[in-house]
């Protein structure tokens, strides 16, 4: 029997008696602690469709915005800006 073994064993043994105090004792088990940093990313392979499409989607085309829609947006956010140091200065 290897070190490892016998620590599988040892932690299989304090989950079972974790296990029934929790019973006997009629408290609620602790919730497992979750892990810390971004969890794995999970690759899904796309399965392959049955029926081939006839033609491509087209794409769709870039939206230009006007300079005076960008000037009305410039604006607004001025605006927006005083009215939010407005309100912080009170």
């Amino acid at each position: 029997m290897g070190i490892s073994e016998i620590l599988a064993s040892v932690d299989r043994e304090i989950a079972l008696l974790q296990q029934a105090r929790t019973l006997l004792s009629g408290t609620v088990a602790p919730a497992p602690k979750k892990k810390v940093g971004r969890p794995r990313k999970v690759v899904v392979v796309p399965k392959k469709a049955a029926v081939a499409p006839a033609a491509k989607p087209a794409k769709k085309k870039k939206r230009n915005l006007s300079p005076e829609g960008r000037a009305r947006i410039a604006e607004a956010v001025k605006r927006r800006w005083a009215a939010q140091k407005a309100a912080a200065s009170k």
